[in-house]
């Protein structure tokens, strides 16, 4: 998954400065951005105040789209270093493939979870032909500085284990642990992220980590998180100091808990890249551009995705400054 945006905005994340040790509402809309051809997302992270929630630093919410006569997602090939890629569907399929050589349909609710290391290329597309409806996430998370220079890797887990629900609620867990249900997907920081659904009448009650911070994201329907009526493609952030959390829904609804301990670290993101120093940015897209450390995707129909210039400015890391 790619940050399109042709003139992307440096971001600083990290530290513990504006993680509330209190729990909170903080009600968060998305901007409006295209991703590749036909494709519309709403970037709900990094967002004005709000800028990670545990170790997820970047969050895109689309659809339901009706894709039928449209070429779908077409995202050309493109470059990750310094973090994971999180693709998480609800509706359709997605077809990976990445510089390693790996290709895969990624289909609702399974995880499809790439670790780009020290560097890594992919591309995303629809299949042809493809399901008519598109509707899902995409996340990043950052990779610790003990491990953002790992090799590559990709993951795709068909089956994710379910926490025990009640009430009307089903939480299947795509990343960390929840309720004792614990997801194969590789982590390097102690995180939790799980897909939520929420039968019309659910009333229930979502065991927590206290020293977690989390976010809910509403796909779909309308859900009322801890008294707070969350609508489809909006996200509510919770801060930290939180055991349970109360859920309740009137219509059948579809909800994503993202969570983890606070990133501590600074860091610096831009365009698909996550790194400490601008340095680290310049060289990365240097080598982007000139094909050099990323590799190359094969079997995909069109030209790679050249990088956007740098801002004028020095790139620095300075922590959760708003």
């Amino acid at each position: 998954m790619s940050n399109l945006d042709l003139k992307p905005a440096p971001t600083v994340c990290g530290g513990r400065e504006d993680v509330s040790a209190q729990p909170v509402h903080e009600l968060l809309t998305g901007r409006v951005v295209p991703l590749g051809e036909s494709t519309v997302v709403r970037r709900l992270l990094p967002n004005l105040g709000r800028r990670m929630v545990g170790a997820w630093c970047f969050v895109d919410h689309y659809g339901p789209d009706d894709i039928a006569d449209e070429p779908g997602m077409q995202v050309p090939p493109h470059p990750h270093m310094g973090l994971q890629t999180v693709s998480w569907l609800h509706d359709g399929e997605v077809l990976h493939r990445d510089s390693l050589g790996s290709v895969r349909t990624v289909r609702p609710r399974e995880l499809g979870l790439m670790t780009s290391g020290r560097a890594i290329a992919h591309s995303e597309e629809s299949p042809r032909p493809h399901p008519r409806v598109l509707h899902g996430a995409q996340l990043w998370v950052a990779l610790p500085d003990a491990h953002r220079n790992d090799a590559p890797a990709f993951e795709h887990h068909a089956d994710l284990p379910v926490a025990a629900g009640g009430g009307g609620l089903r939480a299947t867990v795509i990343l960390g642990s929840l309720d004792g249900a614990a997801s194969p997907g590789t982590t390097y920081t102690p995180i939790i992220g799980a897909d939520l659904t929420l039968a019309a009448g659910t009333d229930a009650r979502l065991p927590l980590e206290r020293d977690f911070e989390y976010a809910v994201l509403a796909m779909s329907g309308a859900a009322v998180v801890d008294g707070v009526p969350v609508e489809a493609g909006s996200m509510l952030y919770l801060g930290a100091g939180r055991t349970e959390l109360p859920l309740r829904a009137d219509v059948d609804s579809g909800l994503m808990l993202l969570g983890g301990e606070p990133f501590e670290e600074q860091i610096v993101m831009w365009w698909n890249f996550v790194g400490r120093t601008g340095d680290d940015i310049a060289r990365a897209r240097a080598d982007w551009m000139s094909g050099s450390r990323f590799g190359e995707v094969t079997g995909y129909d069109g030209a790679t995705l050249p990088a956007p210039e740098l801002p004028p400015v020095p790139l620095k890391a300075r922590g959760r400054v708003r």
